[in-house]
Formats: structure tokens, sequence, C-alpha cells
């Protein structure tokens, strides 16, 4: 695909992007883009190499390896490189209903499986995704395209997030009458409050393609929490079929002394109060704010690294990030050998803006948390923090190890708990009494979808986990197209 030789002529250029000190003074997207020409040579650089690993999407070692949704990467690249951008687009829209989303916030398990990447840098296939669709946005090519034909079946989808966005897409496609349900004020779940607006412009970006889904026919009911607004039975009774997408937000938490001062909180309760207030213009001022303060951001996945960057961009006076697990390599380890997910060293964005304001990668690793300490008025006003080191128990697992001498204090007025989450919150799930598996999440089996009440299924993080947002879309048409199923006795959805 691309050009026959294009792989060993051209080497790997990536979009740029604004310096970090100019792009923490606003909440704007910072990646610039690419001219058509250069887009035209990187993809040229997609070999024909016979058994493309990019988009067979598969688990390789608990990690995601190639393309969840199995994106036609190599015949994309091609068209690219030839100029035919629409068809392109095209080619792109048939296994992923919006691009625009994966080509901003996927870490693209597609690169770490390229095949060139097993001795040369990958191709920038995410790069060229999102040029792709943006292309097809500032043409004109994406419009409404409503189903020609009602089904007269109607379909409840609980949560409006990546699965859930992407499940009453193809259901309506399939001609059903498509409701969906989102507690919050604005549609979107993790899209519009999980990921901060830097990352993925809320009115520009998401705002837009909501808008072309309700074109289409899919009714979006924000502020109605099922199971407390309305009753979840009422669903069962009202609709044909309902589709649980309401994610995994149970965060976990960490119960160390001084866990009840102010000032410590979830991640996704400082993100959230951000967002809402950015897209508010700050007409509320109900947001917890980092300005002036010392930060302690405690763990090191994406969620933290977001944290991050909300935080230079609040003025934060200090930031240090604890992750208890050790610095990966530069290179690949023998242990992790293509087409698994590389598990490197990498600086994102927010570690590049930390180090850019302060000097070095905010990240301490092998470091946990072992008190929190409170001033006279019951805040935090600093951390204890001490080394580990991983070690074998009796049976023969990893945990950490304190290490006797490395305990530390440093100040913090501000605690951010980043460390995950433990599965969909309960109650709904209570009260329709679905089946869990041992872990909380509810009980459907993957491809099939189908939890304990018939009509019922379930898809996403409340199902699989915490996961990635392409993960997300993978089971949000899987789910879509087990319903039409189950509705109508066969399926054209893919």
């Amino acid at each position: 695909m691309g050009k026959p030789t294009g792989f060993m002529e051209y080497v790997r250029e990536e979009h740029s992007e604004l310096p970090p000190l100019d792009r923490i003074l606003n909440w704007d997207e910072f990646h610039l883009p690419m001219a058509e020409e250069k887009l035209g040579t990187q993809a040229a650089r997609c070999m024909d190499c016979g058994t493309p690993f990019c988009h067979t999407g598969t688990l390789i070692n608990r990690m995601a390896s190639g393309c969840p949704i199995n994106n036609l990467i190599p015949e994309w690249n091609d068209l690219v490189y030839r100029g035919l951008w629409e068809e392109a687009l095209d080619r792109l829209h048939k296994t992923n209903n919006f691009p625009e989303f994966t080509g901003r916030v996927c870490p693209a398990p597609c690169e770490g499986s390229c095949v060139l990447g097993i001795h040369n840098p990958p191709v920038t296939i995410k790069n060229i995704e999102c040029a792709i669709v943006d292309k097809g946005w500032e043409s004109g090519w994406i419009k409404p395209e409503p189903p020609q034909k009602r089904t007269g079946k109607k379909v409840a989808v609980v949560g409006s997030g990546p699965a859930g966005l992407c499940a009453a897409t193809q259901l309506n496609k399939a001609g059903h009458l498509v409701t969906v349900y989102e507690r919050a004020d604005r549609p979107g779940g993790l899209l519009m409050y999980g990921i901060p607006n830097m990352k993925l412009d809320k009115q520009e970006v998401v705002m837009r393609r909501l808008q072309v889904l309700e074109a289409e026919g899919v009714k979006f009911l924000c502020n109605t929490e099922v199971g407390k607004d309305l009753p979840a039975e009422n669903l069962l009774k009202e609709f044909d079929a309902t589709v649980l997408c309401v994610g995994a937000t149970k965060p976990r938490d960490l119960p160390i002394e001084g866990r009840e001062l102010k000032g410590i909180h979830f991640a996704m309760e400082f993100l959230t109060s951000n967002t809402k207030a950015v897209l508010d213009r700050h007409k509320n001022g109900s947001f917890i704010s980092a300005e002036g303060k010392d930060v302690v951001i405690i763990g090191g996945g994406d969620t933290g690294t977001d944290c991050v960057g909300t935080s230079i961009r609040h003025g934060c006076k200090n930031l240090i990030q604890l992750e208890i697990m050790p610095k990966p390599p530069l290179k690949r380890a023998a242990n992790n050998p293509w087409p698994e997910w590389p598990k490197i060293y990498r600086m994102d964005y927010g570690q590049e803006e930390a180090a850019a304001k302060f000097g070095e990668d905010p990240r301490s690793y092998l470091t946990t948390a072992t008190k929190f300490e409170g001033d006279e008025n019951g805040r935090v006003k600093a951390v204890h923090i001490v080394q580990v080191e991983w070690q074998k128990n009796e049976q023969g697992r990893f945990i950490p190890q304190h290490v006797p001498g490395t305990e530390k204090v440093i100040p913090a007025q501000l605690v951010l708990l980043a460390m995950g989450f433990l599965g969909p919150e309960q109650p709904l799930l209570d009260s329709l009494g679905l089946d869990r598996d041992p872990r909380s999440n509810i009980k459907a089996e993957y491809n099939k979808f189908a939890t304990s009440i018939p009509g019922v299924f379930a898809a996403g993080d409340c199902r699989r986990g915490q996961s990635l947002v392409v993960w997300a879309f993978n089971e949000g048409r899987g789910v879509a197209r087990e319903c039409d199923r189950y509705l109508m006795g066969s399926t054209d959805l893919p």
C-alpha cells in the first residue's frame, strides 16, 4: 500500500504542536495541521506488508495490539497517498463512527503493531486518520444521513459516552427509534467531561458530531439519571430493548491516614468541574482550582496526565505526580516484543508542559503515599511519601514493599487521586437485578452482549472494565449488531 518503496525513502514525521509554554495559556487544542503533501508522504511509508497487523485488533498480555475496530488502515493510507481524500473518508467511516475522536485521544495501538515498526519508526497512522476526517468536515462531506425507513422498534441507550454513542448511531442506522439517557447536563459522557478541552475540543469537535446524530434522528435526554430521576423498570416497559453503556465510573480510593481532609479529590471530580467551567465560560466559578497550590497527583496514567495539564493551566505553584510502577525502558524490553503494545518511556503532553514550566518530568516513579497531613482548618497541607520496590509474596504475586529510609514529606494543598476505576456504579444494576461478574461489571458475554435480563444489553467499560475509548467503540458497534438481531431476527449491521 502507498508507495512500494516509500518506507525506505521517507522518515517518520509528526505534526507540529504549539510550544508548551504557549499552549498552557488557554484551553484550545494545540496540534497544528500538516500540509497535504507531507501527509501524502507519510501515507507513502505504509508498506505492502502482506499481513497488516495494524488493523487486526486483539489482546496480547492484556494490552491492545492493533486496531480494536479493525480500521482499514493500509487502504486509506493508499488513498491519501494518491490524493483520494473523500474515498479515504468513506473507508475510514466503514469501521469508525467517530474518527475525529480516536484521531485525537486514542493511544494508537495500531502504530505499536505496525510491521514497519519492527525495524524503523512506524507509520503515523493516528495523524493521518485525524487529517482525513478533519478534511471531511472542512470539505462538507460529512452530513446527516437519516435512515430511509423506520422499523417502529424503540431502543433506550443509557449513557452517552463512547460506547453509548456508537450503539445509538448504529441502531439508528438500522432504522430503530433511539433515545439516549445521560445524567450530565450535556451528552458525550467521557468524551465531554472526562477528557480536557485542549485534548478534545467540545464545541468544535464533540458537539459538531452530536448535532449530526440529532439531525439523523437520535434523541438525547440529558439531566436524567436512570434509576434516580427515572425508574429503571420504566425502560423495560416503554422500550423494545435497552442498551446499558454506563461506563466504569467508580474510582479507586486511597484509604490512608488523613483521607478525610479537605483538598483531596478524585481526578474525575477535578476534570469534570473544570471542563464544565470552561464550557460555561467560568460563569459559575464552581470548579476545583489548582491556582497557586502545590499539587500532588497520585497515579501515572492518562487521567493523571490530564490532571497535570489542567493544573498547569490553572497556574499551580508546583506539581508532583506519584507513580507506583517503575520507570519504563527507553526501548522495548526483551519480554515486550512486537506486535505487543510497546511499554516504553514516553512524555505525554502534560509531562512535556510540566517539564517546560518546572524544569523536569513531574513523575516520581516507584513512589507511593502513606499519609495525608492536615492543617488546623482540616485542609491537606502535606503528603508523606516513600519509595517502593516490587517483590514476590508467598503466593508468588508481585507486591510493592516500602523501602526503609526513603520517607519524605512534600507540601500539598491539592491532592488528586487518579488511580483508575473499580467498575460501574451499582445502584442502577441493583435496581434491575442484573447478574455481575467477580469484578462487579455487568455480566454479558463478549460479542453477544446480552445480560441476564432478556432485551437488556451491556457494552463498554461497564461490561469489560476500564479500557480504551477505541474498545468502547468496538463494543458499542457490537452491541448494536446484537440488539438489532434480537429485535429483527437478523441483522445487516457490521
